[in-house]
């Protein structure tokens, strides 16, 4: 399983071998787990334990949280590698991506690829005997949509990539639940669409602030085919339909006050952040007075702090 979250600066290691070829083992080590893109895991799993609080309506089994927060490293780690294996060609071009291990040579393709695909299969069977085979399933699935739909499929063709790729990144909350109950809710659909929605205005701010290395290498992200006012409009767009659907567990009888206090407090200061963008942005303002990136770190604290508030929410009711 995947986030579609990015990276605010380079997720590599950034020494480069030697012009003998010798790539030191410690060097090495680090370079595999820069594979996996641990930084975006941590945001993955902010997204997929909080939902086992709320499925198990309390503490959930321990060992449970542990197999289903191994898992999914293994899974999201597999579509990362597998993710750097396709896209070394731009990588190599991109400011952004220029340290990471296929670019430095620190791991050859090879040596990528094998590692993305043993870690699927490993972290599929893990689910399985571990978890449970919907959980296993959701999980395949979410590293399968990442890597063909979004990375091969849409990633280089449409300025809608990161809408429908984002899918991927929203089925930890799936696999979060299912790991309790071994079934589906609305509960975590909802939460599902709450991450659907998050994805592009947590997205196209960086977009925004990088748009020259994606334009660089042909890929259509929505800030290099169209003008600031255009991208900070859609992001207001998908804010407000981003805070309605969170605040859709309550009346529904899934979360208490708590939860919707957090909700109403954190949207709200969101979508004081997105139309301050668009004001910026309908005013001409560019370069570093256009304070994007702001936008961008919140939607991290944003995102972090609702789904602490869905795993605390139990205890308070």
């Amino acid at each position: 399983m995947c986030v579609t979250a990015v990276e605010s600066r380079p997720a590599g290691v950034a020494l480069t071998p030697s012009p003998g070829g010798h790539r030191p083992f410690g060097a090495r080590v680090k370079a595999f787990v820069a594979l996996t893109k641990p930084r975006i895991i941590e945001l993955l799993l902010i997204t997929t334990v909080p939902v086992m609080f709320l499925a198990a309506q309390g503490v959930p089994d321990l060992w449970l949280v542990v197999a289903t927060t191994v898992g999914g490293y293994l899974s999201a780690g597999g579509a990362n590698a597998l993710n750097m294996y396709i896209d070394r060609d731009i990588d190599a071009l991109m400011d952004r991506t220029s340290q990471r291990p296929l670019v430095t040579g620190m791991v050859s393709p090879a040596e990528c690829l094998v590692f993305g695909i043993s870690l699927a299969v490993i972290s599929t069977v893990w689910f399985g005997l571990l978890v449970n085979w919907l959980s296993a399933a959701l999980s395949l699935g979410a590293l399968l949509f990442y890597v063909v739909v979004y990375t091969m499929l849409l990633k280089r063709r449409t300025s809608q990539n990161i809408v429908w790729g984002g899918i991927a990144g929203c089925l930890p909350v799936l696999i979060g639940w299912s790991a309790v109950t071994n079934s589906m809710s609305w509960a975590a659909v909802i939460l599902f669409a709450v991450i659907f929605f998050w994805t592009p205005p947590h997205y196209w701010p960086l977009s925004m602030k990088v748009k020259e290395d994606y334009a660089r290498v042909g890929v259509p992200m929505l800030p290099v085919i169209a003008s600031n006012r255009v991208v900070a409009r859609q992001i207001v767009v998908y804010s407000w339909v981003m805070v309605a659907v969170s605040l859709l567990l309550t009346p529904l009888g899934y979360t208490g006050w708590f939860y919707t206090a957090v909700a109403l407090v954190t949207g709200g200061f969101w979508l004081w952040e997105a139309h301050g963008l668009q004001n910026r942005a309908k005013a001409g303002v560019t370069g570093a007075k256009l304070k994007e990136m702001r936008l961008f770190h919140w939607s991290i604290t944003y995102v972090s702090l609702l789904f602490v508030a869905v795993a605390v929410d139990p205890f308070l009711r």
